[in-house]
């Protein structure tokens, strides 16, 4: 049995027979009353976002899940087509179980989330960061650096992110899988 004290971002709870994932969480302390812990939650088995408060010292009821190694293949319209690294089973998941679905490539490494209790897939996340071509940007003109300016460019996969200035068509860049935001431009 786990209580509050053992809260921590991407803990998967579960909650009025769902299961969330805890994306943010804190504590209320006041002078008269109680502590509380609140925590932003995400729908792990459903779409929805919530937040919930306990007091401090309640039990929670944590989900055991493990992170197994996978390569993306391919996308068609059965959904995301993914391959267990180990046993090179292959597995279907939809795209609403795809954190940042427009970050993967074919060949992409992935993480597939497991209930251990049920062995069923709970969702698919990237590495902290991944690497992707630009295939279209706008090219810098020399004086522009003076500020943070930012500028859309066109990604190997299709999405779309701001990048500086300075980054041009055919270059690498490094890019975080939680925030889809440019972190900075790797050296070929």
């Amino acid at each position: 049995m786990a209580t509050t004290a053992d809260m921590r971002n991407g803990l998967i709870i579960k909650l009025d027979g769902n299961l969330y994932s805890v994306v943010e969480f804190g504590q209320n302390k006041t002078a008269r009353a109680a502590a509380k812990v609140w925590a932003k939650l995400k729908g792990v088995d459903n779409n929805r976002s919530i937040e919930h408060t306990w007091n401090s010292g309640d039990n929670i009821f944590p989900v055991r899940v493990e992170r197994r190694n996978y390569q993306f293949l391919y996308k068609d319209d059965a959904g995301f087509n993914l391959m267990d690294n180990n046993t090179f089973e292959q597995i279907v998941l939809s795209e609403n179980m795809i954190e940042r679905p427009e970050l993967y490539k074919d060949g992409q490494e992935c993480f597939v989330v497991f209930n251990t209790e049920t062995e069923v897939p709970m969702g698919v996340e990237l590495p902290p960061n991944v690497t992707l071509m630009v295939t279209y940007s706008e090219p810098g003109v020399k004086g522009d650096t003076a500020t943070r300016a930012m500028k859309a460019a066109t990604l190997e996969t299709g999405a779309t992110v701001m990048v500086p200035l300075f980054v041009n068509a055919d270059e690498l860049i490094r890019i975080d899988s939680k925030t889809g935001a440019y972190i900075e431009r790797v050296k070929s």
